[in-house]
């Protein structure tokens, strides 16, 4: 195949979509790649809506607004361990649906041109070109090669070999239940707004998602939590241990997690959550987990690759920027790359420059609102000092805010 005008995108998901729309809708000759086979699922992780999310989706050809995305809650609640609110504000904000936000990218990208079931196998460049090779033994050329395969990226890992990810010793345990398994006087208190349960030792947060076929009409919707909860790094590997004695390393899917342990965790809930957080994660319908990290790359643009997303900058779920990140990635891609006209390289640079500031940014304000649950491993005086500095309202209203990141 030839490089002419190509873009080789690594990784299928939401950052992928999201840089090879942009760069298709420029006239670029682009295909994506995706290691997994089939359509993918975000396990039913809910989406806080933040600036700078649904201006790249509508960049990348989605006609959507951000009322039309999801639900929109007026205002914010904090619950004591005891259920009692502790704190209210009013504040606007739209939630939505992993599933919800992939599936209209996924619509307006050509579909001959999204590969499925294609594992990156290296990378190869020169000053003319940058090869794709995959396990299959297929090649590619193109002219740009850009990393966005998450977390566990093979691009990262190939020009970064040594670069490792911080876990600061806690995990979000994410639960899914819908709307009409509630009691009537918890779906009462929760389904209108978005609610953090500040208990001792423990965090969660709470809000309503679309439910199935996406629809937001009352009785219909789910229920997301996510509850962050300390564990030693070492206690990771039995909750990473199916029922076969098989280690998933790269994490558990949710039918895999053994019945013991998501009973140990619901039961656990009941004792340190609010009570209206223990009885959704009681009827929860879906149950995962993942390890929260720190993931900070020294570079983005390698010649002519470059990683957006996950794959360069991993930030805690607190900040709930994600998915903005990689929108803001692939549209300062695209536009860098635009300005520097026929100099990719020069191009590349100048995003490089512009997105590792604001990145570290994001990931340093991650850490910060992290900080409370990084404490609860550490010695006893740091816990009591940490406790005795989180005020319920203002935990209430940094996360999942929206913030200007220079």
């Amino acid at each position: 195949m030839s490089a002419s005008s190509r873009v080789i995108v690594i990784g299928g998901s939401l950052a992928g979509l999201i840089a090879g729309n942009l760069l298709h809708r420029r006239g670029w000759d682009v295909h994506v790649f995706e290691r997994a086979t089939g359509e993918l699922e975000g396990r039913g992780a809910g989406i806080t809506i933040l600036p700078g999310l649904v201006e790249g989706f509508q960049a990348a050809g989605v006609q959507e607004t951000e009322e039309s995305f999801g639900i929109l809650l007026p205002e914010r609640i904090a619950l004591n361990r005891a259920g009692e609110i502790v704190a209210h504000r009013d504040f606007a904000q739209v939630m939505t649906s992993w599933a919800r936000l992939y599936e209209s990218l996924k619509a307006v990208f050509p579909a001959d041109r999204y590969h499925s079931g294609m594992t990156l196998d290296r990378i190869e460049q020169n000053a003319d070109r940058v090869s794709a090779r995959f396990s299959n033994g297929e090649q590619f050329d193109a002219q740009l090669l850009i990393g966005a395969d998450g977390l566990r990226s093979t691009v990262r890992a190939q020009l970064l070999p040594d670069l490792k990810w911080h876990y600061p010793g806690y995990i979000a345990w994410r639960c899914l239940a819908d709307e009409n398994a509630l009691l009537p006087a918890t779906r009462a208190q929760l389904f209108g707004r978005y609610t953090v349960c500040v208990a001792p030792g423990e965090q969660g947060i709470g809000y309503p998602v679309p439910g199935p076929g996406h629809s937001v009409a009352p009785g219909e919707r789910q229920y997301n939590v996510v509850w962050y909860h300390p564990y030693a790094e070492a206690d990771l590997v039995p909750l990473m241990t199916d029922d076969s004695g098989r280690y998933h390393a790269n994490g558990i899917p949710p039918a895999l997690v053994r019945r013991q342990v998501r009973e140990e965790m619901v039961s656990m809930a009941q004792q340190a959550l609010a009570p209206q957080f223990g009885e959704a994660i009681r009827q929860a319908r879906l149950i995962f987990f993942q390890p929260i990290v720190d993931l900070e790359s020294p570079h983005m643009a390698f010649g002519r690759v470059a990683v957006i997303g996950d794959a360069a900058f991993v930030a805690r779920p607190h900040v709930a920027m994600g998915v903005p990140k990689a929108a803001a990635d692939a549209l300062a891609l695209v536009e860098s790359i635009e300005r520097g006209k026929d100099d990719l390289l020069s191009g590349l640079a100048q995003f490089e420059a512009e997105r590792m500031r604001i990145s570290t940014n994001i990931v340093n304000r991650g850490k910060y609102l992290g900080a409370y649950m990084g404490a609860q491993l550490k010695p006893e005086a740091e816990r009591r000092r940490a406790e005795e500095l989180r005020i319920p309202e203002q935990v209430m209203m940094e996360t999942a805010a929206p913030i200007e990141y220079r």
